[in-house]
């Protein structure tokens, strides 16, 4: 199952930059009111900005991947790497968006990092 470690990285790697485009692009769009009236303007801008593309498409390609890992190790072992996402986010987070990372934050991204140190060398 180590063999697949760096497939597993690319599905979570690709599922958080997902995350980070679909960020900037809403950033672009900004709030709005969830509302019938607002679908179709709302839609419309999203489908022309290239974040929310970029981001749905690194979603697509991650669903892929995660089929791809899931045809080929146990999900007990594949799902627990997923959180490795939750650091990335936080960084990309902080690095681009200017997001606080408190110590909470950080002490929960080490307990998650020992997490996927066990669950990797089980």
């Amino acid at each position: 199952m180590f063999n697949y470690i760096p497939l597993i990285l690319l599905g979570v790697f690709l599922n958080a930059f997902a995350q980070f485009f679909l960020k900037k692009g809403m950033i672009s769009i900004g709030h709005f009111d969830f509302t019938l009236a607002n679908a179709i303007p709302i839609g419309i801008k999203a489908a022309m900005n290239w974040a929310i593309v970029a981001g749905l498409t690194c979603y697509v390609v991650s669903v892929v991947v995660w089929m791809l890992v899931l045809s080929r190790v146990d999900v007990s072992y594949a799902y627990p790497f997923l959180s490795i996402g939750y650091i990335l986010t936080t960084v990309l987070g902080y690095m681009f968006f200017n997001e606080v990372i408190t110590a909470e934050r950080i002490g929960g991204i080490v307990l998650i990092c020992l997490g996927v140190v066990l669950v990797a060398r089980s």
